[in-house]
């Protein structure tokens, strides 16, 4: 997933936006592109840290009535497609009325890479990691600009894969040009605790985003500006925009 002296390309889609069919379609398309990993998003109605875009998409692909086990499925499909490998991008709530035994055994049957939980606090993830860890699935956590070198640590050392570094505080989204200047120096610190691959995610939406922050970052994860590409299409249409926004990220 990961390669030295480069920043991997970890892009996030929702699952079944606008219809599962199109997420496939994209997902082929993020592949050939060059992605190392896919984050896939499964929809669900209370996403506390996603911004406007991504819940939106979430929206409507419940509307559309993806639920987890189409998710899982459709994880399957891109494996089998010879797809970069999923990681699922969820809410603990979808885990735990799906069962977090039976949600694993299907992830795992489904050939993901594991799964990123946001809204789960780290003294609370105890039991999900080591279901995961059970399968060999991994778990990063999230490390936000405010969590101090102590917490950030744990986290780190705890997490599983890749830790996931949050740019900016609030929630996800394409911004205008955000500082950057704030997560190189979280990268900084994270880099003297442990020697697990960095991802930084949530605002990076164009190249020169990209430019400011792959020289001190192991993965680049984009997500709002991915689905604001393909918006108001389906199917082919939407991959083949997906595909060109990529490639201008000149990644």
């Amino acid at each position: 997933m990961f390669e030295p002296g480069r920043a991997s390309f970890i892009p996030y889609v929702m699952a079944g936006d606008p219809d599962v069919d199109t997420t496939r379609a994209i997902a082929a398309a993020l592949t050939r592109a060059g992605a190392a990993a896919i984050e896939l998003g499964i929809p669900y109605g209370d996403p506390l840290a996603d911004g406007p875009t991504i819940a939106a998409a979430g929206q409507r692909a419940l509307a559309n009535g993806t639920r987890v086990a189409d998710v899982l499925a459709l994880a399957g499909r891109i494996r089998d497609d010879g797809g970069a490998p999923v990681v699922l991008f969820t809410y603990v709530n979808p885990i735990l009325q799906y069962g977090i035994e039976r949600f694993v055994a299907d992830a795992a049957a489904a050939g993901v890479a594991g799964a990123i939980v946001p809204d789960l606090p780290l003294e609370e993830s105890v039991g999900l990691r080591a279901a995961f860890a059970a399968r060999g699935l991994i778990f990063p956590l999230l490390v936000a600009p405010s969590t101090s070198r102590q917490r950030a640590a744990r986290l780190a050392e705890a997490s599983t894969g890749f830790v996931y570094v949050v740019s900016r505080l609030g929630v996800t989204g394409a911004g205008s040009e955000p500082d950057f200047s704030p997560v190189r120096e979280q990268l900084a610190m994270l880099r003297e605790v442990t020697a697990k691959p960095l991802a930084v995610g949530f605002g990076i939406s164009r190249a020169s985003h990209v430019a400011q922050i792959a020289p001190f970052a192991d993965g680049i994860i984009v997500g709002s500006a991915i689905i604001d590409a393909y918006a108001g299409a389906a199917g082919d249409a939407a991959a083949r925009s997906v595909e060109a926004f990529v490639r201008s990220l000149q990644l």
